[in-house]
Order: C-alpha cells, then structure tokens, then sequence
C-alpha cells in the first residue's frame, strides 16, 4: 500500500528501541559549503541542517502532509530553487549547486541531482524538503548520521542512494530498474542474499527497498563507509550519503 509521510514518522518512532538502520532516500541537507550558506543574502539562512530542518518545517506549518509549500512560497527562500521557469534570480545555473557529497557521487559515476532543482524526472527537492520536515518532527529523537553521533543500540537514520547499492549488487549502470523476480533475486545474489524473495508487484520502490536494506546490512559494519574522506567539513551543514567514498 502507499505510506503517507505522517505513517513513516509514526514507523520510525516505533523503532526506538531496536537496533535498526533506516534508510532515507532523499537529501537531509541543501548545498552549504560551496557558497558558504544554504541562503546567501537571506538574513535567517540557517547555520546547521536542524535549523535548516526547523526553518522548512515552520513556513510550511499550514501545508497537510508534512508538504513544504508554504516554504517555497517564502520569497526569499524561493530565488534560490529552479521551480519554473525562469529560474529563481539566485539559482546557480545548469545542474545547480551540489554538496560535497553530491560532487563526490559524481566521480563514482553516479549522476546526482541537486536539491535546489525542482523540475525534471530526475529532481530529488521537493522529497527533500518534505523529508526535513520529518526529521524536524523527529525532534532527535532517532539520531540522524551524520549530523549526530552514532548509537552505541537503538535505531540510526542514514542518507541513502539506491543507484549505489545497484552497483554494489552487480546491476550494471542504466539498468538498475528492477523489475522482474529474476532480476531482483540476481541482484540480491550480488549481495549475498540466498533466500528468493516473491513480491506482490515489482515496481521500481519495492525492489531498491529490499536490494538496497540488503546492501546496508552488508556494508554496515565497514568502519570507512562511516568515515569519508571530507565528512568533517560538512557533517553539520550538508551531512552525507552513506556509502559514498
């Protein structure tokens, strides 16, 4: 069935107290070290991702459905996003801006979008936005890597990219689409998975969820995958993608 975001919220906070990886395939941050702040110019431009978290959440506090259309209507906040076009005054131009991580992701052949981006198939923002607002709602509750420190037990959320656990899986580049128990029993073969897994319908959402959580137990206990090369720069501002090195 389809999950409403409020329902995703209510899961997550159910599992308080198991020792679960969550991953959020969506961005928990907007772009900060390439121009030194998520709104130049904009006077209440957040210094960190939970002020940025809060920040969306209050301007879109009348939209139902933790949307984030109150925020972009804010005409400050909107001159920085490629909603229509034109394009806002302050958006950067062509791909738009990316975060470190996001730049990253390029040079492993990947194709990231940016989140200030909000038209296209392959625009990632408008889920972002939305998705800050659980996470503000969350109220640190369940720590968010790697804006917090992860737990010793208990439940940690993590940034994920699908494409990424794809590749690890043996799916080659631009097929990744599973959509066929072939394909998707092959690519948790990838994984090291043995059980065949049967689903009622192999669309594109079921079959990243179940390769990439099979990817995550995978490559969990891989001390570099926590550590990248970079993160500390930005582990409060942009955050990072888990698996990204």
């Amino acid at each position: 069935r389809v999950w409403s975001r409020a329902e995703a919220l209510e899961w997550m906070l159910g599992e308080a107290g198991r020792p679960t990886l969550i991953g959020l395939d969506l961005s928990p941050a907007l772009p900060f070290d390439q121009t030194d702040g998520y709104f130049p110019a904009w006077s209440a431009s957040p210094s960190d991702a939970p002020a940025l978290w809060r920040l969306v959440d209050e301007l879109s506090a009348a939209d139902p459905h933790h949307a984030a259309a109150g925020f972009l209507a804010h005409e400050d906040a909107r001159r920085h996003f490629f909603i229509t076009k034109p394009a806002g005054d302050r958006f950067l131009g062509g791909r738009g801006r990316l975060r470190e991580c996001e730049t990253r992701q390029g040079a492993m052949k990947l194709t990231p979008s940016s989140c200030f981006k909000l038209i296209g198939p392959s625009q990632v923002g408008k889920s972002s936005l939305t998705g800050m607002r659980v996470l503000h709602q969350l109220g640190r509750r369940i720590p968010v890597w790697p804006f917090d420190r992860a737990p010793d037990s208990g439940p940690l959320i993590v940034e994920i990219y699908t494409s990424l656990a794809a590749r690890a899986a043996g799916v080659p580049p631009g097929r990744s689409k599973m959509r066929s128990a072939a394909t998707l029993n092959d690519a948790l073969g990838g994984l090291g998975v043995e059980e065949r897994v049967k689903l009622h319908s192999y669309d594109d959402h079921a079959t990243d969820a179940i390769v990439t959580a099979a990817w995550m137990r995978a490559a969990a206990p891989r001390p570099e995958l926590w550590n990248p090369e970079g993160l500390a720069a930005v582990a409060q501002t942009e955050g990072w993608t888990f698996g990204v090195v």
